[in-house]
């Protein structure tokens, strides 16, 4: 491909992009991967040369571009612009009084609402690039016999199974991956599960457990004694769990897929009787921007609205759960209060508990972690109790 048709190529895929993101469609990873799948002309450094563009203009851009094209020579980029030239497969000429989007790292959904610790170095630590984090599974391996792998590794501050690897490692190929000793999973959420340290011999409940990051994290502290169930209602995420689970040496996990809207019909035998629940509610992801900047454009505040009552919802459901005097865990992807201080105070009777930590700020009766900050990705941490 000529560095024109490059060019033209991420103007294409960003058209997508921006597509899927005012229609809730696929994120960018899975649109830039598709992409590539439909155009095996494309050798490495063309797939190479196009993945950065895509990228570095995302990232460029807090609101929502216009179009893949604006968004592209709105970046300023003068070498990209050069290589309008009409050429075959290139991109046309540009025109004097051609429109060109605006760049800006914050959308303005969550600039409207600014938090106090959001100065500019925080703000550009929400964009910056993501670590390589893995947890050690304390079932099958340790930190330094993993360590040992990868001895350009370092400990993960306050986390006992936490290893940080540099970005560029080839990771996902190890044997360590295949036989269940290690997990790829951003140190925020370990402390996460350190924090909801699920115990040997208790009934515990992952309410939104997605693909069992999170769950198999608790397991590990359970060590094969007591009742895990991990719950979801996307039926695709859930199954991933069980091989991953075989792989981890973790065979006792209940799944329970849950239906929106009857999730209290499927889990009735459980209510008043767990000792902890963890809340890993749906969030708009904020936390995660490093990894998927696209997210920033795909919230209105009709969804926003949305996401925060369904945040409200769950937090209900896993209470109604609670033993007396049982462990509410809630957490979310997201540096939002209004998705999480907020949401604790208006959770009814349950009492912040959360004692001092290792890492992050007080924020509301919970623990605020963020990129800067923490070298995590963004969460709210609460840990409550019922009062019975």
């Amino acid at each position: 491909m000529t560095p024109a048709a490059r060019v033209q190529s991420a103007i294409d895929i960003l058209d997508k992009v921006i597509l899927a993101a005012r229609d809730n469609g696929a994120p960018a990873d899975a649109i830039l991967s598709e992409w590539f799948k439909g155009h095996r002309f494309a050798g490495s450094k063309d797939k190479a040369a196009i993945r950065d563009i895509v990228w570095e203009t995302i990232r460029a851009y807090g609101n929502r571009p216009t179009s893949g094209r604006s968004a592209v020579l709105g970046t300023g980029r003068l070498d990209w612009a050069a290589l309008f030239d009409g050429s075959n497969y290139g991109s046309a000429v540009i025109e004097p009084d051609e429109q060109r989007d605006v760049t800006g790292a914050l959308p303005d959904w969550f600039a409207a609402t600014r938090p106090d610790w959001l100065d500019d170095e925080e703000a550009l630590a929400l964009l910056g690039r993501a670590p390589l984090d893995v947890r050690i599974n304390p079932l099958k391996s340790d930190l330094e016999a993993v360590a040992a792998v990868f001895p350009d590794s370092e400990p993960i501050a306050g986390l006992d199974f936490g290893l940080r690897l540099p970005p560029q490692t080839q990771f996902d190929q190890s044997e360590l991956v295949r036989n269940g000793s290690v997990e790829v999973q951003d140190a925020g959420s370990q402390h996460v599960a350190r924090i909801a340290e699920a115990r040997p011999g208790e009934l515990v409940v992952d309410l939104c457990a997605g693909a069992g990051g999170k769950t198999l994290a608790l397991a590990s502290g359970m060590d094969r004694q007591g009742r895990l169930i991990a719950c979801d209602t996307n039926r695709a995420r859930l199954s991933k769990l069980r091989p991953r689970a075989e792989r981890a040496g973790v065979e006792s996990i209940e799944c329970r897929l849950l239906d929106p809207g009857r999730e209290a019909e499927a889990l009735a035998d459980l209510a008043g009787l767990a000792d902890l629940v963890l809340v890993d509610a749906p969030c708009s992801g904020t936390g995660t921007w490093r990894r998927s900047p696209d997210l920033r454009w795909r919230w209105t505040s009709e969804r926003l609205a949305a996401v925060e009552a369904l945040q409200r919802h769950v937090i209900a459901l896993g209470r109604s759960l609670l033993k007396p005097n049982g462990r509410l865990v809630y957490a979310v992807c997201s540096t939002r209060d209004e998705e999480g201080a907020d949401q604790i105070a208006a959770a009814g009777n349950l009492v912040a508990k959360l004692s001092q930590q290792p890492v992050g700020r007080p924020r509301g009766g919970g623990l605020l972690l963020t990129p800067f900050h923490d070298r995590t990705d963004g969460f709210f941490i609460a840990s409550l109790s019922n009062s019975g």
